[in-house]
């Protein structure tokens, strides 16, 4: 009995130390400075550790990032970029340099497995490695989608407001994005105001906006507001009218998310809730059990 309680405590101890020494190592790769990278530090906390750890390497795949068949690619992760907001941190050569890198990582992953691990673990470690960047990004663009949605309704009621009090459109805007957080919206205007400042058209910096975020919402409403602009219609009617729109959409998608929750819980309870409780329950039984028998 003594013998297992020390065993007992020495697995615990080993648990233990083993976490501390991945805790120091993913610390360590965190505070990894990469010479090669022109970033200004808050840059490279966003970027992901992987794709800090792929970009020195970029230099070695140049040529198959740049080469014609991968003009498809580089336009997607153009795009991917820019809807992300990461398109002044990485170029798409440097993003689709990581993809491919990810690749080749990937597959060296799922060769070398045959020879020192199981074939599965190197399947999946490999998989998971090969598609990380694209959903890295796509997980990046859908934060930055949701954030942008959350924050809509509130920016066009302050717009309203303010143009209702007698303000033009561009100062009730750059006096709003001035006094907001920082978040993606408020990121997104404060670009395209900075474009109007050094000369771009108003309907071309809106649109622009649009054609970087490609939401769908943000889409009307800014479409919407070069077309009252044009036909010379004013600006607070259709911010009434379309915050109205907006705050009746966005309090449907939070019912449907609503509805959705006992349906997204039930893998999670069945997984890891229902398994610890049969444990709990049934173990003291089956334990008397095996006693019995023994």
């Amino acid at each position: 009995m003594k013998l297992q309680i020390y065993i007992y405590c020495a697995s615990l101890a080993t648990a233990g130390a083993i976490f501390c020494i991945f805790l120091w190592f993913t610390d360590f790769v965190r505070k990894l400075s990469i010479d090669k990278i022109e970033l200004t530090e808050e840059e490279q906390k966003e970027i992901p550790i992987l794709i800090k750890l792929m970009l020195p390497f970029k230099l070695n795949v140049m040529f198959i990032a740049r080469s014609n068949s991968f003009d498809f690619i580089r336009q997607v992760s153009r795009d991917q970029l820019l809807m992300s907001g990461f398109d002044q941190v990485l170029d798409e050569l440097d993003f689709v340099a990581s993809k491919i890198l990810a690749v080749i990582f990937g597959l060296l992953c799922v060769v070398a497995s045959f020879f020192v691990l199981s074939p599965i673990y190197g399947v999946i470690v490999g998989s998971l490695l090969m598609f990380y960047p694209s959903l890295w990004i796509r997980s990046v663009i859908k934060k930055r989608h949701l954030q942008i949605m959350k924050a809509l309704p509130n920016i066009l009621d302050l717009l309203t407001l303010s143009v209702a009090a007698g303000k033009d459109f561009l100062t009730s805007l750059r006096d709003i994005t001035a006094r907001r957080e920082n978040d993606a919206l408020n990121e997104e205007l404060t670009r395209t105001l900075h474009e109007i400042q050094i000369g771009k058209k108003r309907s071309v910096a809106l649109q622009d906006l649009c054609d970087r975020v490609k939401l769908s919402d943000l889409t009307t409403i800014m479409s919407a507001v070069i077309k009252a602009e044009e036909l010379g219609v004013s600006v607070g009617d259709i911010l009434r009218i379309q915050s109205d729109l907006l705050r009746s959409k966005r309090f449907s998608l939070a019912e449907k998310m609503a509805n959705e929750a006992p349906v997204k819980i039930l893998f999670p309870m069945v997984i890891f809730i229902f398994p610890v409780v049969f444990i709990i329950l049934l173990a003291p039984l089956a334990m008397q059990i095996a006693g019995v028998f023994k």
